[in-house]
């Protein structure tokens, strides 16, 4: 027993194999750790490329489903992009799950696409006892391109277009755009009132008025300039204004041609024609009556228009020229367009000032006033209301206590361009 004792008494004191119990007591754990390192990279990896897959898959459906024609392949659309994009998974990921959801405050605008693989690994499984699965989802909203139409638009494609102020009250149902991709592209103040079906903006629109939240479409790529690639008509024959007899009777009838300027200081009777203001002024305001049927007036080198009745004397009626009234004219093949335009300022005039537009209730003004060199101001003294007036010009500034009601049918009004369709990964 003295020799067992001595014999263990020496072992208990021998470190030398110490380090050799401890490697072999941790190689379980290093070997498992390595083990499950190279487990989680094969789940990174299948999880990339499934997330990449559903991603590419919910883009393809939604691009389908925002395209009228295509709509209804949404499903097969996506199943072809997700399969396109699976490769290391392909033999072990379940079929993708494609369906319509709601997003924001949308109803079934957006396709979400969800799908699995599952796989047993060496290590994972063996610490689990079970298979390990991995679950990638994608969500792409759409919207599809659409068609506006208005008849208030605003053509400066920066700063702010379209501006109501005051106490002002603008109806027209036929609609607002503006082409300008800034913020507060259209500001309607809160103290004047605009009722209207539809407000779109390449840019974004400032409003507090409640009714208009549902109405109002920002960032709207696709807007433009109808009449941009149409050039004014011209009449190279000189005329000038002369007014006839004494007092209340003095009167004057009118030829079309080109003026240095219009201004209307009697009664005055227009024929139906073309009248180009070359450089001058186009003043309506005299209190004074006039009537022109089948008109159109032309705005070259400068010319400036005020337009509107500034008395209770002044009786405005204007109606645009229709196709018929350029027969026989230089224009005849172009007639469908210049049709049913009031006023065309040439897009080089570049007037001095603003153009104003006053009106009363005694005027009845139809047709397109169309100034894309040229601001717009409607005075707190315009009282208009019109069966179908459209206004297009560069800026549009209604201020004060004006009111301008229009009644054009909004498929009737101009065309204020197509938006693309717009997708987006949304989750």
């Amino acid at each position: 027993m003295k020799k067992i004792k001595q014999l263990l008494s020496q072992i208990a004191r021998n470190i030398s194999g110490n380090a050799l119990v401890l490697v072999a007591a941790g190689m379980p754990v290093l070997v498992g750790g390595a083990g499950f390192a190279v487990d989680v990279a094969q789940w990174y990896m299948w999880k990339r490329e499934l997330q990449y897959a559903v991603d590419q898959a919910a883009y393809a459906g939604a691009w389908a489903r925002a395209n009228p024609t295509s709509e209804n392949t949404y499903a097969t659309r996506a199943q072809q992009e997700y399969d396109a994009n699976v490769s290391k998974v392909v033999a072990f990921d379940t079929a993708p799950v494609i369906a319509i959801a709601n997003y924001g405050n949308g109803t079934q605008n957006s396709v979400v696409v969800t799908s699995s693989a599952t796989r047993r690994l060496p290590f994972s499984s063996f610490l689990t006892g079970a298979a390990a699965t991995i679950t990638a989802r994608a969500q792409a909203s759409f919207r599809a391109g659409e068609d506006y139409n208005a008849c208030l638009i605003s053509l400066r494609n920066s700063g702010t277009g379209t501006s109501i102020g005051g106490n002002a009250e603008v109806r027209a149902r036929c609609g607002l755009a503006a082409l300008s991709c800034d913020e507060d592209a259209i500001v309607i103040d809160g103290s004047a009132t605009v009722v209207t079906d539809s407000i779109a903006a390449c840019g974004t629109v400032s409003s507090t008025d409640p009714d208009h939240e549902d109405i109002i479409v920002e960032d709207v790529i696709g807007l433009r300039d109808a009449y941009a690639s149409l050039v004014p008509p011209v009449n190279n024959t000189p005329r000038s204004v002369t007014c006839t007899g004494r007092g209340q009777n003095r009167q004057a009838s009118l030829l079309p041609g080109t003026y240095s300027s219009l201004v209307i200081s009697c009664n005055t009777v227009l024929a139906r024609g073309i009248y180009v203001i070359n450089g001058g002024l186009l003043d309506l305001t005299f209190n004074a009556s006039m009537v022109g049927n089948g008109v159109m007036f032309v705005l070259r080198n400068g010319a400036q228009m005020r337009l509107g009745g500034m008395g209770n004397a002044n009786a405005i009626n204007l109606t645009p020229m229709v196709a018929a009234d350029f027969a026989g004219t230089p224009y005849a093949s172009q007639a469908a367009n210049l049709a049913g335009i009031l006023v065309f300022e040439d897009r080089n005039n570049n007037p001095s000032g603003d153009h104003i537009f006053n009106g009363n209730s005694n005027s009845l003004i139809e047709g397109l006033i169309y100034l894309p060199d040229g601001n717009l101001r409607v005075n707190g003294t315009a009282d208009v209301a019109a069966q179908c007036l459209q206004i297009s010009a560069y800026t549009i500034d209604i201020r004060g206590g004006a009111f301008l009601e229009t009644l054009c049918p909004i498929s009737q009004t101009t065309s204020a361009g197509t938006s693309v369709a717009d997708v987006r990964l949304v989750a």
